[in-house]
């Protein structure tokens, strides 16, 4: 497997980043082995906070969070997930699959940093691997969190703003990470912030993660990834611990989604589920209010 490492001087004065990296590799399941960057801030015996990104964004997404959570005495991990951030790049989009994605995610946060008691902050895809951790693994996990995600089956109608974003990513000659982040959002995001976004991608070569991710969303029932959603999706039916909603009020590609987790998991019925005024990438538009959130969470059901 080809592998790209962006430099570490793209990631120089980043704003509102000033966080040193952390490292730990896993097997990239083809004989080599993939270095997984993360961001780990707070006390080391505070309750523990998962940021977990989407797509085509990293973990500096969550700059606006991680100081609010570690003011409430909790722990900040914030991996970048393979293809994005500081994390290595395979530079082959065949080497990006569903399962691959969960399987290293899996053995970087649960294996290698040996994560539990974990409240889950999943927005994107970082939902939808983040869901199956939590399915796959219910006793590492002690709240839940979803913001603007899914977990789809492919038995569901997929919106025209996701098709039209799928075939965007797979087929344009451009592929603007900046501008993508800008697009969605609804706050103007200054030049260096934009700058920070595009930092892990010098040229086309490193975006095989970013463009192929879209594809990868389970979209037909018998999509590679969906009996194993469709099996998260049982443990998730009867998932009572705490589980919260902080969707958007702007997001057109996963709009209604919050719904669909109200009425299917137990542990997000009587929960005061929030709207955040914002678009896709609600962190940038409202990370404050979003960290409030989780840190409120956190507070008000503490682990038995």
């Amino acid at each position: 497997m080809e592998v790209l490492r962006t430099p570490e001087e793209r990631f120089t004065d980043l704003p509102g980043f000033g966080y040193p990296p952390w490292y730990v590799e896993v097997d990239d399941t083809a004989g080599g082995r993939l270095r997984v960057a993360y961001v780990d801030e707070g006390p080391q015996d505070g309750e523990t906070v998962l940021l977990l990104h989407g797509e085509p964004s990293w973990s500096y997404l969550y700059r606006q969070l991680v100081p609010v959570l570690v003011d409430a005495g909790l722990r900040v991990v914030a991996p970048d997930l393979v293809g994005f951030g500081r994390s290595d790049k395979p530079v082959e989009r065949a080497a990006y699959t569903y399962a691959r994605h969960v399987g290293w995610m899996r053995e970087a946060l649960l294996d290698r940093l040996g994560l539990r008691g974990v409240t889950l902050v999943g927005q994107d895809w970082g939902g939808l691997i983040g869901l199956r951790l939590v399915a796959e693994h219910p006793g590492r996990f002690a709240r839940v969190v979803v913001a603007n995600t899914f977990l789809p089956t492919g038995e569901q109608p997929v919106s025209e703003a996701f098709l039209t974003w799928q075939r965007f990513a797979a087929t344009s000659d451009r592929f603007d990470v900046g501008r993508v982040i800008a697009n969605g959002t609804v706050s103007q995001l200054p030049a260096g912030v934009l700058a920070a976004y595009d930092a892990p991608f010098p040229d086309d070569r490193y975006k095989a993660g970013a463009r192929v991710f879209p594809a990868l969303v389970p979209t037909r029932p018998d999509d590679p990834a969906a009996a194993a959603n469709r099996a998260a999706w049982e443990v998730l039916a009867r998932w009572d611990a705490p589980f919260l909603t902080a969707f958007s009020d702007g997001d057109p590609i996963t709009r209604g989604g919050d719904r669909v987790f109200q009425e299917r998991v137990p542990g997000a019925r009587g929960r005061p589920h929030v709207t955040l005024a914002g678009g896709h990438f609600l962190q940038e538009d409202a990370g404050p209010e979003l960290a409030r959130v989780v840190a409120d969470l956190v507070a008000a059901t503490p682990d038995p």
